[in-house]
């Protein structure tokens, strides 16, 4: 894999300087990575990059210098390769102050150009031998993996041979062998918090679940963690966020696949995901404490309005009601009617709900 991921970088480099022997100004063209360029595939039923091209060309300073640095990242990377070593995101970006002409000028342009790399070639991150910053998220539930570790192959079951905070999501997940479990569904949480309700009140015990803390905006392993679960195991995976924009941008990139890594949606999203996170028909239902939303907060709504992703009479008229009450709430919001209420009466309301139980 490694050699074929070697091939297809070099050959960028060669295609640009073919292009400058034959007396072009080089140039690349690469998907256009908006909401605008994503379009839903039938088959894998995900959303995918369109046919919308930008062209990064060296006619412009700042094109000559986005090609450099490409350049300079080939070549570091083709080295890694040959060394057999690995370096994460944020080793790129300051490798990068050693690059007379090539410097970076922030870390999320080294970030944007791997990217760049992986719609190029067709391969990850991964097989470029680049990860991200340790990410944290973790599992907890009724489920035993088989795991390579530098000691080599060992057995965890994710509920007995972990602690409180549970087994935590490694970076290559494709690594990981399901051999067994007793679980009924999944359920993927936003907040931390949250998910140490779920575990003190023994809601993975008691529902059979496998808890997975999303830490945030979910990783890339978090999500093919998920995606495997589902379809591997046939395990239903439902999403549990906070009731605001940015959380409804987060089961969409599970779910849907996010605009930013559109290449990836295929290994990555779960279409049969479902949202069981805080609703503004939950403000009113369940009478929760809620905040105003902020100006940031409604200018993301009337985004998700429209984004393609978004494109169904559920979440429009969830959108437009939380627009109307100009209101969002938290998951915690909850512990109004008690710290037990969560886990006795919305959860099992929602799986409910859900066909899932």
């Amino acid at each position: 894999m490694e050699e074929k991921c070697l091939e297809a970088m070099i050959g960028i480099a060669e295609d640009m300087y073919e292009q400058m022997r034959e007396g072009k100004i080089p140039e690349l063209r690469i998907a256009t990575r908006t909401k605008h360029n994503i379009e839903f595939n039938e088959d894998s039923e995900v959303w995918v990059y369109g046919d919308r091209k930008s062209v990064r060309s060296a006619k412009a300073v700042k094109g000559a210098y986005q090609l450099l640095r490409m350049a300079y990242v080939i070549d570091f990377l083709k080295e890694q390769l040959n060394q057999n070593r690995s370096s994460t995101l944020r080793e790129l970006y300051y490798i990068s102050e050693n690059w007379e002409k090539g410097k970076f000028n922030e870390q999320q342009e080294s970030d944007r150009l791997i990217e760049d790399l992986e719609i190029l070639t067709v391969f990850q991150r991964e097989h470029f031998h680049i990860r991200p910053e340790e990410d944290g998220a973790t599992v907890i539930g009724p489920l035993r993996i088989r795991e390579e570790t530098r000691r080599g192959v060992k057995e965890i079951h994710c509920q007995d041979d972990v602690g409180e905070g549970g087994y935590q999501i490694p970076i290559n997940v494709d690594r990981i062998d399901f051999v067994n479990h007793d679980a009924k569904f999944v359920i993927a949480i936003e907040t931390g918090g949250m998910r140490d309700r779920l575990v003190e009140n023994g809601f993975d015990e008691k529902f059979n679940a496998i808890l997975v803390h999303l830490k945030g905006q979910p990783a890339r392993s978090t999500r093919r963690l998920l995606k495997r679960l589902n379809t591997e195991l046939n395990l239903p995976v439902v999403v549990f966020t906070d009731g605001d924009p940015w959380s409804y941008r987060i089961y969409a990139s599970i779910a849907y696949g996010s605009i930013k890594s559109a290449h990836l949606s295929e290994y990555l999203a779960t279409p049969p995901a479902k949202f069981i996170g805080i609703m503004p028909t939950d403000i009113i239902r369940y009478d929760l404490p809620s905040d105003k939303l902020t100006d940031k907060d409604i200018k993301a709504l009337s985004s998700i309005l429209t984004d393609p992703r978004f494109d169904s009479d559920f979440w429009k008229k969830e959108v437009n009601l939380q627009l109307e009450l100009n209101k969002k709430s938290e998951q915690q919001a909850l512990a109004k009617y008690g710290l037990d209420y969560v886990t006795d009466v919305y959860l099992p309301d929602k799986l409910s709900e859900s066909g899932i139980i």
